[in-house]
Protein backbone atom coordinates (compact mmCIF):
# COMPACT_ATOMS: atom_id res chain seq x y z
CA UNK A 1 0.00 0.00 0.00
CA UNK A 2 1.04 3.04 -0.71
CA UNK A 3 2.06 5.22 2.99
CA UNK A 4 3.79 8.08 3.70
CA UNK A 5 7.45 7.39 5.20
CA UNK A 6 5.91 7.98 8.99
CA UNK A 7 3.76 5.24 8.59
CA UNK A 8 6.12 2.60 7.36
CA UNK A 9 7.94 3.63 10.10
CA UNK A 10 5.66 3.36 12.80
CA UNK A 11 4.30 -0.05 10.94
CA UNK A 12 8.18 -1.12 11.17
CA UNK A 13 8.83 -0.37 14.57
CA UNK A 14 5.31 -2.24 15.53
CA UNK A 15 6.60 -5.29 14.42
CA UNK A 16 10.35 -5.29 15.67
CA UNK A 17 8.42 -4.80 18.87
CA UNK A 18 6.41 -7.95 18.23
CA UNK A 19 9.39 -10.23 17.41
CA UNK A 20 11.38 -9.40 20.63
CA UNK A 21 8.40 -10.30 22.42
CA UNK A 22 8.22 -13.84 20.72
CA UNK A 23 11.97 -13.94 21.00
CA UNK A 24 12.09 -13.24 25.17
CA UNK A 25 9.16 -15.28 25.48
CA UNK A 26 11.03 -18.40 23.60
CA UNK A 27 13.96 -17.36 25.28
CA UNK A 28 12.05 -18.35 29.05
CA UNK A 29 10.43 -21.51 27.93
CA UNK A 30 13.72 -23.00 26.73
CA UNK A 31 15.19 -22.34 30.01
CA UNK A 32 12.80 -23.68 31.91
CA UNK A 33 13.06 -26.52 29.78
CA UNK A 34 15.82 -29.02 30.42
CA UNK A 35 15.15 -31.33 28.03
CA UNK A 36 14.79 -28.65 25.32
CA UNK A 37 18.47 -27.69 26.20
CA UNK A 38 19.39 -31.54 25.96
CA UNK A 39 18.02 -31.53 22.32
CA UNK A 40 19.68 -28.23 21.45
CA UNK A 41 22.97 -29.51 22.84
CA UNK A 42 22.69 -32.47 20.72
CA UNK A 43 21.72 -30.47 17.90
CA UNK A 44 24.79 -28.70 18.04
CA UNK A 45 26.89 -31.59 18.18
CA UNK A 46 25.43 -33.25 15.45
CA UNK A 47 25.89 -30.30 14.07
CA UNK A 48 29.45 -30.22 14.59
CA UNK A 49 29.51 -33.98 13.56
CA UNK A 50 28.22 -33.08 10.35
CA UNK A 51 30.37 -29.96 9.48
CA UNK A 52 33.81 -32.39 10.81
CA UNK A 53 32.62 -35.44 7.75
CA UNK A 54 31.87 -32.37 4.88
CA UNK A 55 35.33 -30.65 5.74
CA UNK A 56 36.69 -34.31 5.43
CA UNK A 57 35.14 -34.65 2.00
CA UNK A 58 37.38 -33.82 -1.07
CA UNK A 59 36.82 -29.84 -2.13
CA UNK A 60 34.24 -29.77 -4.83
CA UNK A 61 36.28 -26.95 -6.19
CA UNK A 62 39.19 -29.08 -7.53
CA UNK A 63 36.31 -30.92 -9.45
CA UNK A 64 34.91 -27.96 -11.04
CA UNK A 65 38.25 -26.19 -12.05
CA UNK A 66 39.22 -29.48 -13.39
CA UNK A 67 36.23 -29.80 -15.28
CA UNK A 68 36.30 -26.14 -16.76
CA UNK A 69 39.66 -26.82 -17.42
CA UNK A 70 39.79 -30.08 -18.64
CA UNK A 71 36.24 -31.00 -19.93
CA UNK A 72 34.17 -34.04 -18.67
CA UNK A 73 36.26 -36.58 -19.87
CA UNK A 74 39.23 -35.55 -17.18
CA UNK A 75 36.90 -34.52 -14.68
CA UNK A 76 35.11 -38.44 -14.75
CA UNK A 77 38.06 -40.26 -14.03
CA UNK A 78 38.07 -37.82 -10.93
CA UNK A 79 34.27 -38.18 -9.73
CA UNK A 80 35.51 -41.78 -9.93
CA UNK A 81 38.36 -42.05 -7.55
CA UNK A 82 36.18 -40.04 -5.28
CA UNK A 83 33.46 -42.55 -5.32
CA UNK A 84 36.40 -45.30 -4.49
CA UNK A 85 37.46 -43.28 -2.20
CA UNK A 86 34.11 -42.75 -0.30
CA UNK A 87 33.49 -46.46 -0.71
CA UNK A 88 36.33 -47.48 1.13
CA UNK A 89 35.92 -45.62 3.79
CA UNK A 90 32.07 -47.30 4.40
CA UNK A 91 34.34 -50.68 4.25
CA UNK A 92 36.84 -49.35 6.62
CA UNK A 93 33.98 -48.59 9.35
CA UNK A 94 32.61 -51.90 9.24
CA UNK A 95 35.31 -54.20 9.14
CA UNK A 96 37.03 -51.75 12.05
CA UNK A 97 33.54 -51.52 13.60
CA UNK A 98 32.04 -55.52 13.99
CA UNK A 99 35.78 -57.42 13.47
CA UNK A 100 39.18 -55.10 15.07
CA UNK A 101 37.14 -53.19 17.39
CA UNK A 102 36.38 -56.75 19.19
CA UNK A 103 39.58 -58.01 18.38
CA UNK A 104 41.23 -55.60 20.26
CA UNK A 105 39.56 -56.87 23.61
CA UNK A 106 40.74 -60.37 23.10
CA UNK A 107 44.12 -59.65 21.77
CA UNK A 108 47.59 -61.13 22.90
CA UNK A 109 50.53 -58.21 23.00
CA UNK A 110 53.17 -57.80 20.25
CA UNK A 111 56.33 -59.68 20.73
CA UNK A 112 58.10 -58.77 17.74
CA UNK A 113 60.34 -55.72 16.90
CA UNK A 114 59.36 -52.90 14.21
CA UNK A 115 61.91 -52.38 11.60
CA UNK A 116 60.48 -49.87 9.33
CA UNK A 117 61.05 -52.46 6.55
CA UNK A 118 57.18 -53.56 7.09
CA UNK A 119 55.99 -50.28 5.59
CA UNK A 120 57.10 -51.97 2.08
CA UNK A 121 56.58 -55.69 2.73
CA UNK A 122 53.77 -55.98 5.06
CA UNK A 123 55.40 -59.12 6.98
CA UNK A 124 57.31 -59.25 10.44
CA UNK A 125 55.97 -56.76 13.27
CA UNK A 126 52.58 -56.53 11.22
CA UNK A 127 52.19 -60.21 11.23
CA UNK A 128 50.50 -60.33 14.66
CA UNK A 129 48.34 -57.49 14.34
CA UNK A 130 45.05 -57.22 13.64
CA UNK A 131 46.26 -56.50 9.98
CA UNK A 132 45.94 -59.84 9.07
CA UNK A 133 43.59 -63.08 9.21
CA UNK A 134 46.19 -64.73 11.14
CA UNK A 135 45.71 -62.87 14.28
CA UNK A 136 42.07 -63.12 14.79
CA UNK A 137 40.91 -65.65 17.46
CA UNK A 138 38.10 -68.36 16.74
CA UNK A 139 36.98 -68.24 20.83
CA UNK A 140 33.93 -66.46 21.59
CA UNK A 141 34.81 -62.65 23.48
CA UNK A 142 32.73 -62.53 26.40
CA UNK A 143 34.57 -59.92 29.13
CA UNK A 144 31.46 -60.33 31.63
CA UNK A 145 31.29 -63.78 33.30
CA UNK A 146 27.70 -65.29 32.48
CA UNK A 147 26.79 -62.19 30.09
CA UNK A 148 26.58 -61.29 26.32
CA UNK A 149 29.49 -63.31 24.03
CA UNK A 150 30.85 -62.12 20.60
CA UNK A 151 31.05 -64.97 18.81
CA UNK A 152 34.07 -64.07 15.96
CA UNK A 153 33.50 -67.00 13.74
CA UNK A 154 30.31 -65.64 12.86
CA UNK A 155 31.32 -61.93 13.22
CA UNK A 156 33.94 -62.43 10.71
CA UNK A 157 31.99 -64.35 7.82
CA UNK A 158 29.02 -62.70 8.09
CA UNK A 159 30.35 -59.19 8.17
CA UNK A 160 32.36 -59.94 4.80
CA UNK A 161 29.25 -61.81 3.36
CA UNK A 162 27.36 -58.84 4.27
CA UNK A 163 29.60 -56.18 3.13
CA UNK A 164 29.81 -58.03 -0.52
CA UNK A 165 25.86 -58.05 -0.57
CA UNK A 166 25.83 -54.39 0.30
CA UNK A 167 28.54 -53.70 -2.66
CA UNK A 168 26.74 -56.15 -4.70
CA UNK A 169 23.85 -53.63 -4.18
CA UNK A 170 25.49 -50.36 -4.27
CA UNK A 171 27.32 -51.18 -7.42
CA UNK A 172 24.15 -52.47 -9.27
CA UNK A 173 22.09 -49.53 -8.26
CA UNK A 174 24.86 -47.51 -9.00
CA UNK A 175 24.99 -48.51 -12.58
CA UNK A 176 21.75 -48.74 -13.36
CA UNK A 177 21.35 -44.95 -11.77
CA UNK A 178 24.09 -43.95 -14.20
CA UNK A 179 22.71 -45.89 -16.89
CA UNK A 180 19.52 -44.31 -17.01
CA UNK A 181 20.61 -41.20 -16.68
CA UNK A 182 23.42 -41.50 -19.56
CA UNK A 183 22.09 -43.63 -22.12
CA UNK A 184 18.39 -43.71 -21.55
CA UNK A 185 17.97 -39.75 -20.77
CA UNK A 186 20.88 -38.47 -22.42
CA UNK A 187 19.71 -34.86 -21.73
CA UNK A 188 55.45 -43.50 14.80
CA UNK A 189 58.93 -45.42 15.01
CA UNK A 190 60.32 -47.81 17.53
CA UNK A 191 64.05 -47.29 18.42
CA UNK A 192 64.90 -49.92 15.66
CA UNK A 193 63.27 -48.06 13.36
CA UNK A 194 64.66 -47.77 9.18
CA UNK A 195 67.66 -49.85 8.90
CA UNK A 196 68.35 -48.59 5.78
CA UNK A 197 68.70 -44.85 7.63
CA UNK A 198 69.45 -45.54 10.95
CA UNK A 199 70.62 -48.80 11.82
CA UNK A 200 74.76 -48.32 11.62
CA UNK A 201 76.56 -48.43 14.37
CA UNK A 202 78.90 -45.62 14.24
CA UNK A 203 81.31 -47.54 17.24
CA UNK A 204 82.32 -49.80 14.83
CA UNK A 205 85.71 -48.86 14.06
CA UNK A 206 87.91 -52.40 13.04
CA UNK A 207 87.72 -53.38 9.48
CA UNK A 208 86.76 -56.95 9.45
CA UNK A 209 84.01 -55.96 11.97
CA UNK A 210 82.87 -52.95 9.34
CA UNK A 211 82.73 -55.82 6.58
CA UNK A 212 80.65 -58.03 8.75
CA UNK A 213 78.27 -55.63 9.84
CA UNK A 214 78.05 -54.94 5.97
CA UNK A 215 77.33 -58.45 5.15
CA UNK A 216 74.82 -59.07 8.13
CA UNK A 217 72.97 -56.02 6.34
CA UNK A 218 72.75 -57.03 3.39
CA UNK A 219 72.13 -60.59 3.98
CA UNK A 220 68.83 -59.18 5.93
CA UNK A 221 67.46 -56.69 3.06
CA UNK A 222 68.41 -59.81 1.20
CA UNK A 223 65.45 -61.25 2.65
CA UNK A 224 62.99 -58.54 2.77
CA UNK A 225 63.68 -57.91 -1.01
CA UNK A 226 63.13 -61.43 -1.82
CA UNK A 227 59.31 -60.61 -1.13
CA UNK A 228 59.11 -57.62 -3.24
CA UNK A 229 60.04 -59.63 -6.52
CA UNK A 230 56.24 -60.53 -7.54
CA UNK A 231 54.64 -57.34 -6.95
CA UNK A 232 57.63 -55.47 -8.69
CA UNK A 233 57.16 -57.80 -11.56
CA UNK A 234 53.71 -57.56 -11.72
CA UNK A 235 53.56 -53.80 -10.94
CA UNK A 236 56.34 -53.32 -14.11
CA UNK A 237 53.79 -55.70 -16.57
CA UNK A 238 50.58 -53.06 -15.38
CA UNK A 239 53.08 -50.01 -15.79
CA UNK A 240 55.10 -50.13 -19.13
CA UNK A 241 52.48 -52.29 -21.06
CA UNK A 242 50.06 -49.71 -20.84
CA UNK A 243 52.29 -46.93 -22.37
CA UNK A 244 52.49 -49.40 -25.23
CA UNK A 245 48.85 -49.36 -25.91
CA UNK A 246 48.79 -45.83 -25.38
CA UNK A 247 51.41 -45.07 -27.98
CA UNK A 248 50.16 -47.64 -30.49
CA UNK A 249 46.62 -46.12 -30.19
CA UNK A 250 48.11 -43.16 -31.62
CA UNK A 251 49.67 -44.91 -34.92
CA UNK A 252 45.96 -46.27 -35.21
CA UNK A 253 44.59 -42.77 -35.72
CA UNK A 254 40.70 -43.56 -34.57
CA UNK A 255 38.53 -41.36 -35.54
CA UNK A 256 37.14 -39.68 -32.14
CA UNK A 257 38.37 -39.88 -28.68
CA UNK A 258 35.99 -41.96 -27.75
CA UNK A 259 37.25 -45.06 -30.21
CA UNK A 260 40.91 -44.57 -28.69
CA UNK A 261 39.86 -43.98 -25.01
CA UNK A 262 37.83 -47.47 -25.48
CA UNK A 263 39.74 -49.31 -27.54
CA UNK A 264 42.52 -48.77 -24.74
CA UNK A 265 40.24 -49.76 -21.96
CA UNK A 266 39.79 -53.24 -23.50
CA UNK A 267 43.16 -54.05 -23.74
CA UNK A 268 44.39 -52.70 -20.72
CA UNK A 269 40.97 -54.74 -19.12
CA UNK A 270 42.52 -58.36 -21.02
CA UNK A 271 46.18 -57.47 -19.29
CA UNK A 272 44.53 -56.43 -15.67
CA UNK A 273 42.39 -59.70 -16.08
CA UNK A 274 45.46 -61.80 -17.21
CA UNK A 275 47.29 -60.36 -14.01
CA UNK A 276 44.47 -61.09 -11.64
CA UNK A 277 43.43 -64.55 -12.53
CA UNK A 278 47.41 -65.93 -13.12
CA UNK A 279 47.62 -63.78 -9.16
CA UNK A 280 44.58 -65.81 -7.87
CA UNK A 281 45.22 -69.00 -9.37
CA UNK A 282 49.08 -68.78 -7.54
CA UNK A 283 47.47 -68.05 -4.33
CA UNK A 284 44.14 -70.53 -4.32
CA UNK A 285 46.30 -73.56 -5.59
CA UNK A 286 49.78 -73.03 -4.74
CA UNK A 287 50.05 -70.70 -1.17
CA UNK A 288 46.53 -72.63 -0.20
CA UNK A 289 47.76 -75.85 -0.65
CA UNK A 290 51.25 -75.39 0.97
CA UNK A 291 51.93 -76.76 4.26
CA UNK A 292 52.61 -73.33 5.48
CA UNK A 293 51.42 -72.57 9.52
CA UNK A 294 49.02 -69.49 8.38
CA UNK A 295 48.67 -69.44 4.25
CA UNK A 296 45.43 -66.91 4.66
CA UNK A 297 48.12 -64.30 6.24
CA UNK A 298 50.51 -65.00 3.29
CA UNK A 299 47.94 -64.12 0.70
CA UNK A 300 47.33 -61.15 2.84
CA UNK A 301 50.92 -60.31 2.75
CA UNK A 302 50.96 -60.76 -0.98
CA UNK A 303 48.02 -58.49 -1.55
CA UNK A 304 49.43 -55.51 1.09
CA UNK A 305 52.86 -55.52 -1.69
CA UNK A 306 51.07 -55.75 -4.74
CA UNK A 307 49.18 -53.11 -3.30
CA UNK A 308 51.87 -50.78 -1.77
CA UNK A 309 53.95 -51.80 -5.35
CA UNK A 310 51.29 -50.77 -7.39
CA UNK A 311 50.98 -47.28 -5.50
CA UNK A 312 54.79 -46.29 -5.51
CA UNK A 313 54.34 -47.29 -9.65
CA UNK A 314 51.03 -44.85 -9.52
CA UNK A 315 53.33 -41.96 -8.59
CA UNK A 316 56.57 -42.63 -10.84
CA UNK A 317 53.78 -43.23 -13.71
CA UNK A 318 52.74 -39.61 -12.88
CA UNK A 319 56.40 -38.19 -12.74
CA UNK A 320 57.97 -39.62 -15.83
CA UNK A 321 54.76 -40.29 -17.84
CA UNK A 322 53.58 -36.78 -17.47
CA UNK A 323 56.27 -34.44 -15.69
CA UNK A 324 58.95 -35.76 -17.60
CA UNK A 325 56.78 -35.83 -20.86
CA UNK A 326 55.78 -32.30 -20.34
CA UNK A 327 59.66 -31.11 -20.09
CA UNK A 328 60.44 -32.96 -23.67
CA UNK A 329 57.67 -31.37 -24.69
CA UNK A 330 58.52 -27.87 -24.23
CA UNK A 331 62.66 -28.29 -23.97
CA UNK A 332 63.85 -31.04 -26.65
CA UNK A 333 61.24 -31.74 -28.83
CA UNK A 334 58.29 -28.65 -28.89
CA UNK A 335 56.48 -30.44 -31.55
CA UNK A 336 55.10 -32.88 -29.19
CA UNK A 337 53.83 -30.28 -26.71
CA UNK A 338 52.34 -31.06 -23.66
CA UNK A 339 50.65 -34.90 -23.04
CA UNK A 340 47.46 -35.41 -22.47
CA UNK A 341 45.77 -37.13 -19.50
CA UNK A 342 45.58 -40.64 -20.40
CA UNK A 343 42.16 -41.82 -19.00
CA UNK A 344 41.87 -45.53 -19.97
CA UNK A 345 45.15 -46.43 -18.46
CA UNK A 346 44.42 -44.19 -15.09
CA UNK A 347 41.25 -45.63 -14.51
CA UNK A 348 42.13 -49.25 -15.13
CA UNK A 349 44.59 -48.78 -12.34
CA UNK A 350 41.88 -47.58 -10.11
CA UNK A 351 40.12 -50.51 -10.78
CA UNK A 352 42.94 -53.21 -10.65
CA UNK A 353 43.90 -51.55 -7.47
CA UNK A 354 40.01 -51.74 -5.75
CA UNK A 355 40.09 -55.23 -6.78
CA UNK A 356 43.09 -56.10 -5.15
CA UNK A 357 41.67 -54.31 -2.29
CA UNK A 358 38.21 -56.46 -2.93
CA UNK A 359 40.02 -59.84 -2.87
CA UNK A 360 42.54 -58.95 0.91
CA UNK A 361 39.46 -57.86 2.98
CA UNK A 362 39.04 -61.82 4.09
CA UNK A 363 42.62 -62.07 4.37
CA UNK A 364 43.05 -58.55 5.72
CA UNK A 365 40.00 -56.96 6.96
CA UNK A 366 41.60 -53.37 7.34
CA UNK A 367 42.91 -53.49 4.07
CA UNK A 368 40.49 -50.63 2.75
CA UNK A 369 42.48 -48.56 5.06
CA UNK A 370 45.43 -48.74 3.43
CA UNK A 371 43.95 -48.47 -0.26
CA UNK A 372 41.96 -44.89 1.57
CA UNK A 373 45.67 -43.27 2.06
CA UNK A 374 46.63 -44.41 -1.26
CA UNK A 375 43.82 -43.17 -2.92
CA UNK A 376 44.28 -39.67 -1.13
CA UNK A 377 47.45 -39.28 -1.85
CA UNK A 378 46.51 -40.33 -5.61
CA UNK A 379 44.24 -37.85 -5.78
CA UNK A 380 46.56 -34.93 -4.84
CA UNK A 381 49.24 -35.87 -6.95
CA UNK A 382 47.14 -36.54 -9.74
CA UNK A 383 45.46 -33.46 -9.82
CA UNK A 384 48.90 -31.39 -9.32
CA UNK A 385 50.93 -33.25 -11.94
CA UNK A 386 47.08 -32.34 -14.47
CA UNK A 387 47.16 -28.99 -13.71
CA UNK A 388 51.31 -28.38 -14.13
CA UNK A 389 52.16 -31.51 -16.90
CA UNK A 390 49.22 -31.61 -19.11
CA UNK A 391 46.54 -29.84 -21.70
CA UNK A 392 43.19 -29.94 -22.22
CA UNK A 393 42.03 -32.50 -24.60
CA UNK A 394 42.24 -31.56 -27.97
CA UNK A 395 39.23 -32.77 -29.66
CA UNK A 396 35.88 -32.05 -28.10
CA UNK A 397 33.51 -35.07 -27.20
CA UNK A 398 30.44 -36.26 -25.52
CA UNK A 399 31.86 -38.01 -22.49
CA UNK A 400 28.61 -38.74 -20.77
CA UNK A 401 28.50 -42.34 -21.29
CA UNK A 402 31.97 -42.76 -19.40
CA UNK A 403 30.98 -42.66 -15.58
CA UNK A 404 28.54 -45.50 -16.41
CA UNK A 405 31.09 -47.48 -18.63
CA UNK A 406 33.74 -47.33 -15.40
CA UNK A 407 31.07 -48.29 -13.13
CA UNK A 408 30.41 -51.64 -15.64
CA UNK A 409 34.03 -52.72 -15.71
CA UNK A 410 34.38 -52.04 -11.96
CA UNK A 411 31.15 -54.39 -11.39
CA UNK A 412 31.59 -56.77 -14.23
CA UNK A 413 34.58 -58.40 -14.63
CA UNK A 414 36.02 -56.99 -11.04
CA UNK A 415 33.60 -57.49 -8.72
CA UNK A 416 31.74 -60.74 -10.13
CA UNK A 417 35.41 -62.07 -10.17
CA UNK A 418 36.14 -61.15 -7.00
CA UNK A 419 32.84 -62.94 -5.53
CA UNK A 420 34.37 -66.09 -7.62
CA UNK A 421 37.38 -66.14 -5.77
CA UNK A 422 35.93 -65.61 -2.14
CA UNK A 423 33.52 -68.25 -3.06
CA UNK A 424 35.91 -70.46 -3.67
CA UNK A 425 37.85 -69.56 -0.80
CA UNK A 426 34.84 -69.79 1.49
CA UNK A 427 33.54 -72.84 0.41
CA UNK A 428 35.88 -75.56 -0.84
CA UNK A 429 39.50 -74.23 0.59
CA UNK A 430 40.31 -75.56 4.10
CA UNK A 431 41.58 -73.34 6.69
CA UNK A 432 45.13 -72.88 8.42
CA UNK A 433 45.10 -75.15 11.15
CA UNK A 434 46.79 -72.75 13.44
CA UNK A 435 45.70 -69.75 12.95
CA UNK A 436 42.50 -67.15 12.38
CA UNK A 437 38.77 -67.96 13.34
CA UNK A 438 38.22 -71.05 10.91
CA UNK A 439 40.73 -73.14 12.52
CA UNK A 440 40.13 -76.70 12.82
CA UNK A 441 37.23 -76.67 10.65
CA UNK A 442 36.69 -78.01 7.09
CA UNK A 443 35.63 -75.05 5.51
CA UNK A 444 35.48 -71.37 6.48
CA UNK A 445 31.26 -71.90 5.71
CA UNK A 446 31.34 -74.58 7.91
CA UNK A 447 31.05 -72.24 10.66
CA UNK A 448 27.30 -70.74 9.59
CA UNK A 449 26.43 -74.96 9.22
CA UNK A 450 27.24 -75.66 12.47
CA UNK A 451 25.63 -72.40 14.43
CA UNK A 452 22.20 -73.52 12.44
CA UNK A 453 22.92 -76.98 13.71
CA UNK A 454 22.43 -74.94 17.54
CA UNK A 455 19.36 -73.04 16.44
CA UNK A 456 17.99 -76.19 15.89
CA UNK A 457 17.31 -76.94 19.26
CA UNK A 458 16.21 -73.45 19.99
CA UNK A 459 12.34 -73.14 19.49
CA UNK A 460 12.52 -69.08 18.93
CA UNK A 461 15.11 -69.92 16.66
CA UNK A 462 13.39 -71.74 14.57
CA UNK A 463 12.53 -69.05 11.48
CA UNK A 464 16.05 -68.34 11.36
CA UNK A 465 16.80 -72.18 10.54
CA UNK A 466 13.46 -72.47 8.21
CA UNK A 467 14.84 -69.59 6.20
CA UNK A 468 18.46 -71.49 5.86
CA UNK A 469 17.43 -74.49 4.15
CA UNK A 470 14.52 -73.12 2.05
CA UNK A 471 16.07 -69.82 1.22
CA UNK A 472 19.94 -69.65 1.70
CA UNK A 473 20.65 -72.98 0.43
CA UNK A 474 17.61 -73.64 -1.49
CA UNK A 475 18.76 -74.10 -5.38
CA UNK A 476 14.88 -73.57 -6.26
CA UNK A 477 14.69 -70.60 -4.56
CA UNK A 478 17.87 -68.91 -6.29
CA UNK A 479 16.68 -69.96 -9.78
CA UNK A 480 13.15 -68.35 -9.20
CA UNK A 481 14.84 -65.10 -7.78
CA UNK A 482 16.97 -65.12 -10.99
CA UNK A 483 14.12 -65.89 -13.18
CA UNK A 484 12.33 -63.28 -11.99
CA UNK A 485 14.76 -60.60 -12.12
CA UNK A 486 15.55 -62.30 -15.66
CA UNK A 487 11.67 -61.02 -16.55
CA UNK A 488 11.45 -57.83 -14.84
CA UNK A 489 15.11 -56.64 -17.01
CA UNK A 490 13.22 -58.26 -20.11
CA UNK A 491 9.94 -56.62 -19.11
CA UNK A 492 11.71 -53.10 -18.38
CA UNK A 493 14.05 -53.25 -21.67
CA UNK A 494 10.77 -54.09 -23.67
CA UNK A 495 9.17 -50.47 -21.73
CA UNK A 496 12.61 -48.96 -23.08
CA UNK A 497 12.45 -50.27 -26.67
CA UNK A 498 8.38 -48.75 -26.45
CA UNK A 499 9.57 -45.43 -25.49
CA UNK A 500 12.82 -45.38 -27.70
CA UNK A 501 9.97 -46.27 -30.85
CA UNK A 502 7.32 -43.58 -29.83
CA UNK A 503 10.41 -41.24 -29.42
CA UNK A 504 11.34 -41.86 -32.98
CA UNK A 505 7.83 -41.56 -33.96
CA UNK A 506 7.08 -38.93 -32.61
CA UNK A 507 10.44 -37.17 -34.21
CA UNK A 508 8.94 -38.44 -37.34
CA UNK A 509 5.49 -36.78 -36.49
CA UNK A 510 7.47 -33.27 -36.21
CA UNK A 511 9.26 -33.06 -39.15
CA UNK A 512 6.50 -34.41 -41.11
CA UNK A 513 4.31 -31.54 -39.33
CA UNK A 514 7.26 -29.16 -40.51
CA UNK A 515 6.81 -30.28 -43.84
CA UNK A 516 3.19 -29.74 -44.37
CA UNK A 517 3.86 -26.34 -42.95
CA UNK A 518 6.44 -25.98 -45.60
CA UNK A 519 3.93 -26.93 -48.44
CA UNK A 520 1.14 -25.04 -47.23
CA UNK A 521 3.09 -21.97 -46.85
CA UNK A 522 4.11 -22.19 -50.68
CA UNK A 523 0.99 -22.96 -51.76
CA UNK A 524 -0.37 -19.91 -49.85
CA UNK A 525 2.66 -17.71 -51.87
CA UNK A 526 1.59 -19.17 -55.16
CA UNK A 527 -1.99 -18.54 -54.20
CA UNK A 528 -0.98 -14.86 -53.11
CA UNK A 529 1.24 -14.50 -56.31
CA UNK A 530 -1.57 -15.58 -58.78
CA UNK A 531 -4.27 -13.24 -57.22
CA UNK A 532 -2.17 -10.32 -57.48
CA UNK A 533 -0.50 -10.96 -61.32
CA UNK A 534 -4.10 -10.64 -62.98
CA UNK A 535 -5.43 -7.27 -60.91
CA UNK A 536 -2.34 -5.44 -61.43
CA UNK A 537 -3.35 -3.12 -63.59
CA UNK A 538 -6.50 -2.38 -62.30
CA UNK A 539 -5.12 -1.94 -58.90
CA UNK A 540 -2.82 0.01 -60.01
CA UNK A 541 -5.54 2.03 -62.04
CA UNK A 542 -7.82 2.19 -58.86
CA UNK A 543 -5.09 3.59 -56.68
CA UNK A 544 -4.22 6.31 -58.83
CA UNK A 545 -8.24 7.59 -59.29
CA UNK A 546 -7.87 7.20 -55.55
CA UNK A 547 -5.22 9.63 -55.38
CA UNK A 548 -6.46 11.98 -58.02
Amino acid sequence: MPLSSPALLFHRNKVLKEITKKSRHRSTQLCCCPHCMQGISFRRFGNSVSEYFHLLQLQQKTLKVIGAEFGTSVLSYFIFLKWLLTFNIFSFLINFSFLTIPQFLAAESNNLSFTGLELLTGAGYFQQTVLYYGFYTNATISKIKNGPSYNMQLAYIFTVGLYFVICFLILLFSMAKSFCRNFLNPQAFSGNASKLLCTWDFNITNEKAVKLKQKNLSTQIKSQAAMLVLPIITSVLNAFIPFFYSWLGRLERFQTPGQHIYVTIVRNIILKISIVGILCYYWLNTVAASESQCWETLVGQDIYRLIVVDFMFCLLGSFFGEFLRRIIGTTVCVSLGLPEFDIGRNVLDLIYAQTLTWIGILFSPLMPGIQIISFSIVFCVKKVSLMMNCQPPRKVWRTAQMTTTFMFLLFFPSFLGVLSVIGVTVWRLKPSEGCGPFRGLSSMYAAVSEWIEILENYTASKWVVWIYHNLITSEIFFFILSTSILVIAYLYWQIIEGRKIMIKHLQEQIINGGKDKMFLLEKLRALQMAKQTPSAPGGQGQQVSLTV
